[in-house]
Formats: structure tokens, C-alpha cells, sequence
């Protein structure tokens, strides 16, 4: 089953590539490896939630929003090489939570993220992970994703 034939079966689709909020680029291809420009959960040009985890945002939210921050890195990396099937792995995570100084769940929150993309690579999806708490994300976004795929 390809990654695209996975995310139709898990009832996702891979979204347009979100438009870069400053001067840089949604994702770039060196050599073998792609990386991604850190993604917020933005839907159809908006941003799904915002403000801290730990206080507006409640830690099931954040992992919602952090596989909508996977796909669109996934939709990012598709940009760069057309077709799912190329990823031979997805070498790093970096989860990024907006959160109040006594939320100490960062890891939990980045789950969303690792377990979407377990779910439509499998095995190749399986990665190495940062989960950082931050003051605060662009647009007050409460999560960012950002990852490095092998091709």
C-alpha cells in the first residue's frame, strides 16, 4: 500500500503546501535528504488553534493539532520529490509546544506527530525525536513540526 493509499484509508488527505509565513522555503532537497521548514497546524490557510498548551489548549488538542503539523510537512516533502513512495525513512522529528512553565508533557504532545507518521509509512516512519517546550510559536501557534526525510 503506498503512504498516499494509507492516508486515503486512514481518512486524510495530504493537504496543499502551506505557504511560508517569512522569507524561506517550505522545505528543501540536499542530496539524498529533505528538510522541512518548521510547520504550524494550519488548515485550508488558517490556523487551526492557538495559544498555550497547558491553558487554551488542552494536551489532546495539541496532539490533534501535531499530526495536522505532520501532514503538512509531509505535504512539504512531497513538494520536493512528487511522490511518497520515494521517502526511505523520516530521519528526525523536532516538535516545537507552545506551553505554560509547569506543562511538562511535551513528549505526549509530539506523539501526534510520530504516531501519524508510524501509521502512513510504517516502519520507514519509525524516527529520532526532540520535544521542546517554547515561550511562544508564530501566529501564537501552539505546535510546529519540522523533519528530515531520506529519498
Amino acid at each position: 500500500m503506498t503512504p498516499e493509499e494509507k492516508l486515503a484509508e486512514l481518512g486524510l488527505t495530504l493537504p496543499e503546501v502551506v505557504a511560508p509565513l517569512a522569507a524561506y522555503v517550505p522545505a528543501v532537497r540536499s542530496g539524498d535528504y529533505i528538510y522541512t521548514s518548521g510547520q504550524v497546524p494550519m488548515v485550508d490557510g488558517k490556523l487551526a488553534q492557538t495559544g498555550k498548551v497547558g491553558a487554551e489548549v488542552s494536551l489532546e488538542e495539541a496532539r490533534d493539532l501535531a499530526r495536522i503539523c505532520a501532514l503538512n510537512a509531509l505535504a512539504a516533502v512531497k513538494s520536493q520529490i512528487g511522490d511518497l513512495s520515494k521517502i526511505k525513512r523520516i530521519v528526525k522529528v523536532v516538535v516545537f509546544v507552545a506551553s505554560t512553565p509547569d506543562f511538562t508533557a511535551q513528549p505526549q504532545v509530539g506523539n501526534g506527530a510520530s504516531e501519524l507518521l508510524r501509521d502512513v509509512l510504517g516502519d520507514l516512519g519509525v524516527h529520532a525525536r526532540s520535544a521542546v517546550g517554547v515561550t511562544v510559536l508564530p501566529l501564537d501557534a501552539p505546535v510546529e513540526v519540522e523533519l528530515i526525510a531520506e529519498v
